[in-house]
């Protein structure tokens, strides 16, 4: 039985891994695998790596791989060794080790612990439905695994279709999982299994057993959909003579309504989280709380803190529930964090992707001051402040009316307005005079929304903005004075 004793490990030899598909973009379940994985490494001074498991030839693609490796770096997530940062166990794309699983595969084949199976997808799918109509769960029958070597060499040369199976030992498989603890399977109700189409062509359990060896991999942490692969993965290792490694099998991540969020959806993957306007301390924070906690009540965590912090011990066995509100307020807490000039700089490329160019940088830093405690993710700028780039605002006069008030109280309020803010000087228009002004004359009818609400409008064209003084402030004199009339003309 595999032990979960990793308590003594000396530091540096901890070596733990990414491997990802490049079929699809970063799926925000393989980031926080990776994270778990990062950020044990780290713990005890080990190295993370990342391997491209890239033998799908048809799904596999350039662009994808490239998401991968962009989207782990913008979450931080550097990895020792992998594509870009070779080590001394790459290559560390599958498709460049092609000559490694050969080798592996011919030396099963030799010791009679693989075989050729030429038995057709039809067949095989007949036998499955057999075996199901009879309450048996389906496997191989093991047709071929006892044909003749001088039959086996025959269809192989007239070119027969034919894939290679393990012969799986019927026995118990024992190992103690690093966040489940004791997990037992009978192999014998798996039966053999195919582990590559060709010797040039290996599939997926048989591949990543040679390559955790090969890479000296010691902990293995990935989704607990893969615990039914550990059994297959553990007498692979015991037929070839390899080393176990240790395995954390993390829960699932959820929707809120608990059921299993798809890997299909381009909507959590970690590139459209990003195109949102979600920074990525804010993901890391938020995707180390999926499945795992400190223990107490804090919820800010940056990366090296959670280094720090983290155990295996920590790891919960149920189900994650992916909160999208807790991950706004975590994005929102450190968009407050950034300077404001660091935020207008984030924030451009939104405006810009709305048509809104040639953005005066002061007058930028301005208006982001006002709306950095309002702002949730970064693509919100557009909505939020849309309306100080435009020449005219289009709104309905009901609009700016206050609660009860009629058309004429309405017209009254934007002419004491006019009234008002024409005579302050143009080196007086400053938020703190605006405000004493307009207050004390609206604390005389004590209704500060007669006057205050219909300023916001005219300024806006939205019932929620920020404060009125501070938009006119820097939309300057002469342009607030302009929507004021602008809106006059509604009535």
């Amino acid at each position: 039985m595999i032990s979960k004793d990793f308590k003594f490990i000396k530091p540096g030899e901890v070596r733990t891994r990414i491997a990802p598909s490049p079929t699809g973009q970063l799926h925000i379940g393989t980031a926080r695998t990776a994270l778990f994985n990062y950020l044990f490494a780290k713990k005890h001074e080990g190295s993370f790596i990342l391997r491209i498991e890239d033998t799908d030839k048809e799904r596999s693609t350039p662009e994808f791989e490239k998401d991968i490796i962009n989207g782990l770096k913008w979450l931080g997530l550097i990895w020792d060794e992998g594509p870009e940062t070779e080590g001394k166990y790459g290559p560390y794309r599958q498709s460049q080790r092609i000559d490694i699983y050969k080798k592996y595969l011919e030396e099963l084949l030799s010791q009679n612990k693989a075989y050729y199976c030429f038995c057709s997808e039809q067949d095989l799918e007949a036998e499955r439905q057999y075996q199901m109509s009879q309450g048996l769960a389906p496997k191989y029958s093991g047709k071929c695994s006892n044909l003749d070597e001088s039959t086996v060499k025959k269809y192989l040369a007239e070119g027969k279709p034919s894939t290679i199976r393990f012969r799986t030992v019927p026995k118990k498989v024992v190992f103690e999982d690093l966040i489940r603890g004791k997990l037992e399977f009978d192999s014998s109700l798996i039966g053999d299994t195919v582990i590559a189409k060709s010797l040039k062509e290996p599939l997926y359990n048989f591949a990543v057993v040679v390559d955790d060896f090969e890479m000296k991999i010691s902990h293995i942490i990935r989704g607990e959909d893969h615990i039914s692969n550990t059994p297959k993965q553990i007498l692979l290792q015991e037929a070839l003579g390899l080393p176990h490694p240790f395995y954390g099998h993390l829960p699932l991540i959820l929707d809120e309504d608990r059921s299993k969020m798809s890997k299909r959806e381009g909507a959590t993957s970690v590139f459209e989280f990003r195109k949102e306007g979600y920074l990525s301390e804010a993901l890391i924070n938020f995707i180390a709380f999926l499945g795992w906690n400190p223990g107490d009540e804090r919820e800010i965590y940056s990366l090296a803190s959670l280094v720090k912090e983290f155990s295996m011990e920590k790891i919960q066995k149920g189900g994650a529930i992916f909160n999208i509100k807790k991950l706004d307020f975590l994005n929102g807490f450190y968009i407050r964090q950034r300077s404001q000039e660091k935020l207008a700089e984030l924030c451009l490329p939104y405006l810009a992707a709305a048509g809104i160019n040639d953005i005066d940088s002061e007058k930028l830093i301005e208006i982001v001051s006002i709306y950095q405690e309002r702002l949730k993710k970064l693509s919100e700028i557009v909505e939020l402040t849309d309306f100080f780039f435009k020449e005219k605002l289009a709104y309905e006069k009901s609009m700016l009316r206050w609660r009860e008030m009629t058309d004429k109280e309405t017209k009254d309020s934007l002419d004491k307005l006019e009234k008002l803010l024409s005579k302050i000087k143009e080196q007086e228009w400053q938020k703190q005079n605006l405000e004493n002004i307009l207050l004390q004359e609206a604390e005389k009818t004590n209704n500060r929304g007669a006057l205050l609400w219909p300023l916001r409008v005219a300024l806006t064209a939205k019932q929620a903005s920020a404060g009125p003084f501070e938009i006119a402030e820097i939309l300057g004199k002469e342009k607030t004075l302009e929507r004021i009339k602008e809106a006059k003309e509604l009535f």
